[in-house]
């Protein structure tokens, strides 16, 4: 292992030439230098998309400078007898409070913080009856202000809590996060929302963390924000260019392109083995990679939640990161034999859980750092929209002809619908003919992972189900398998999905919906014309015509009726049983 310092080590096996050869080139190009002075030529000709998304750069600063008054609204918050909060939002917006949610104990008196990101009329319903709209705080959260999914949420719970409290105080029970001029600041002022927080414009969703999206639930849970923010300014501070220094003296330098050159090696996998309370980080990270590398027929795929097989059953794309406390060693053996076996290694040790105010620092750096090497614009997500426009052009179709365009199953099972483009005349034909029978075969079709998009209600039953299929199809292919719930990982991975190389195969899994809740047309007022089963639906079948479009494999499995029948054949469908 190449020691550097004690909280950061490498070890890259036969790669440290080519490693050695990019940093010469970074320091060449005065790249981190660039960085700092916000020089969009660093990745692009074109400075769309990237002059007006480095704020991130200042957050830990910025952030700070507000803290004080951060602090005092939680202060009047809790004074008014606030017990929960209600983080509404998609991507970004989200997914650093749920960092904060589940990796930071609850400090007593302050707000129990929940996230939902899901448009599973199931998970929608089950926060309505756990919270009690009149001790309840909804944080609506969208850079844009149209965030679909989560205006949805905030007119939902608007009319929950109108009902509860009446017209004159239901406004007191949100607040905004937002961008100035955005349509949720004029909707917050027109429903007296109790406060509008207006972030830096000049911040991406997936690069916003330690801005006012992250901050901000952060304090509500009582999790010292100075603290967390003071660790991120450290990081940033370690990381500047500083005179006479060179590449690999600076970690977050090195981890960037150690990503990039790997990347470009065909290493082109990132799998994180974290300690239990640091592996929510590894979901924002997942987003930030994913999201940020994956186009242009290039793109970084980040694996978590992996199950740890033995190092002869990864092939040779595999970069592994160990993100762990200083007390724990649960993975060590496993990291070890890595290692030892070849695979690039990297380690990072955290002192406790505030720094990880210094990770999402270090790696928005190292993951700009990874994509100058790439060659790719880290800040745009071109391939998102594409599936935006099919599910919005599916719903304007419910609206006319009062149904969704409907699809000719290809074959049908107790519970379970199946859609698929090739023909064959059984299903175990189809899946040996995208698949194959074993590892071997899996290499001769030309995928490189698979990708499991679960639209279903995120709850822990299911999320064991999906990592069993996950794990028999690891170790049956011996190759990455990803899982992600939607529409939330449109949000996060869905780029990548559609804007790497097109290795990938795609497995939708869409919930049987059993129960169905309305998205009110305007907040405050009773009229519906779509629901969340019906968003959720749309949402699977416009991303699987993305993905078709792209040319990308995709196999459909729709539940119906006995869900639960469903799951189990699903599973020996999958397993070659069927």
């Amino acid at each position: 292992m190449e020691k550097q310092e004690k909280h950061f080590q490498t070890s890259l096996a036969g790669y440290q030439g080519e490693i050695a050869q990019a940093e010469a080139e970074f320091n060449q190009q005065r790249i981190l230098e660039r960085i700092w002075r916000k020089d969009f030529s660093v990745w692009s000709t074109d400075p769309v998309e990237i002059t007006n998304r480095l704020g991130w750069l200042d957050s830990p600063g910025v952030s700070a400078a507000l803290a004080d008054e951060i602090i005092d609204f939680v202060s009047s918050l809790k004074a008014d007898g606030y017990r929960n909060a209600l983080l509404l939002g998609m991507g970004g917006s989200s997914l650093a409070g749920e960092v904060f949610s589940r990796s930071f104990d609850s400090q007593p008196g302050y707000l129990n913080l929940q996230v939902l990101d899901s448009t599973h009329p199931e998970a929608v319903l089950q926060q309505a009856r756990n919270l009690d709209p009149r001790k309840t705080l909804y944080i609506v959260s969208t850079k844009s202000g149209s965030t679909v999914e989560t205006i949805s949420f905030m007119k939902f719970f608007f009319n929950q809590t109108l009902a509860q409290v009446g017209r004159k105080q239901a406004g007191r029970h949100f607040i905004a996060i937002t961008d100035p001029g955005s349509g949720l600041e004029s909707v917050a002022k027109e429903f007296n929302f109790r406060r509008i927080f207006l972030n830096d414009p000049d911040i991406g969703g997936r690069y916003s963390a330690l801005s006012l999206f992250g901050i901000i639930p952060a304090a509500m849970l009582g999790i010292d924000i100075k603290k967390i923010l003071h660790r991120a300014d450290m990081m940033g501070r370690s990381c500047q260019a500083l005179p006479g220094t060179t590449p690999n003296k600076n970690t977050t330098v090195r981890l960037g392109v150690i990503m990039g050159q790997l990347a470009n090696s065909g290493r082109n996998k990132i799998t994180f083995i974290t300690s239990e309370r640091l592996s929510p980080f590894a979901d924002w990270l997942e987003q930030l990679i994913a999201e940020s590398t994956g186009k242009m027929g290039k793109g970084i795929l980040p694996v978590v939640d992996d199950t740890i097989m033995s190092p002869g059953q990864y092939a040779g794309d595999r970069l592994f990161v160990h993100l762990h406390g200083q007390d724990d060693h649960e993975q060590e053996h496993a990291v070890q034999e890595l290692r030892e076996a070849g695979h690039p290694v990297i380690e990072i040790l955290c002192r406790d859980v505030f720094d990880i105010g210094g990770e999402f620092f270090r790696w928005e750096m190292a993951t700009a750092i990874a994509c100058w090497r790439l060659g790719v614009q880290p800040f745009n997500q071109p391939d998102v929209e594409s599936a935006k426009v099919l599910a919005r052009d599916m719903l304007a179709e419910y609206r006319r002809q009062g149904k969704l365009p409907q699809l000719a199953a290809q074959f049908e099972f107790p519970g379970i619908r199946v859609y698929a483009e090739k023909h064959a005349d059984d299903f175990k034909e189809l899946m040996n003919g995208w698949l194959g029978s074993n590892a071997r075969d899996f290499e001769r079709t030309g995928h490189e992972y698979i990708s499991i998009q679960a639209y279903v209600q995120p709850d822990e039953k299911t999320w064991h189900v999906l990592q069993d299929i996950k794990v028999f199809l690891q170790q049956k292919f011996q190759t990455s398998v990803t899982v992600g719930y939607g529409p939330r990982f449109l949000h996060s991975t869905g780029q990548l999905h559609k804007g790497d190389a097109g290795k990938g195969f795609f497995i939708q899994i869409l919930s049987a919906l059993g129960v169905d809740a309305p998205i009110p047309d305007q907040a405050g007022f009773n009229h519906s014309s779509v629901s969340f089963a019906t968003l959720i639906t749309a949402q699977a079948f416009g991303d699987r015509r993305a993905l078709l479009e792209k040319n990308r494999r995709v196999l459909t499995f729709q539940l119906h009726g006995d869900e639960q029948a469903g799951w189990v054949i699903l599973s020996r469908l999958l397993a070659g049983q069927g």
